[in-house]
């Protein structure tokens, strides 16, 4: 996995990333939610720069995923957990926090895989504890 600098704007859209691929499909209404809240500016990206990001996460899970063929096989507590440990900063995780709520409500379905990912969020961040999506609203 490659590596980027703590509290960095791709740190933070890595796991924005994550929580996209988490269901094996990144949906339009996913990408449309990061447009309209402006998600990419809010890390400090450049607008379209998110794609960028989600390729190379990409890439490096299908490293990973060679014996397997699974994109996201690779996907466990710890991978997701290491990829938090990037993003310390308060500030920067209420927004991520944000943008991941965003990017898994957009298609109307909490998958499993998203459901994996914000309860790490909630488990390694303190401030997200809080941080509850109903299912029940979202069918």
């Amino acid at each position: 996995m490659r590596h980027y600098p703590r509290n960095s704007p791709q740190a933070a859209a890595r796991v924005l990333a994550l929580t996209m691929i988490a269901d094996g499909n990144v949906s339009g209404s996913e990408i449309d939610a990061v447009r309209q809240f402006g998600i990419e500016v809010g890390f400090g990206l450049p607008a379209g720069s998110l794609g960028d990001v989600l390729k190379a996460l990409c890439e490096d899970l299908l490293q990973g995923a060679a014996s397997t063929g699974s994109l996201t096989c690779c996907i466990d507590d710890a991978m997701v957990e290491s990829l938090l440990r990037d993003v310390d900063d308060p500030d920067m995780q209420r927004r991520v926090v944000a943008a991941v709520c965003a990017a898994a409500e957009a298609d109307g379905h909490l998958a499993d895989g998203e459901m994996k990912v914000l309860g790490a969020i909630r488990r390694c961040w303190p401030l997200a504890a809080e941080v509850v999506l109903d299912p029940a609203r979202l069918m």
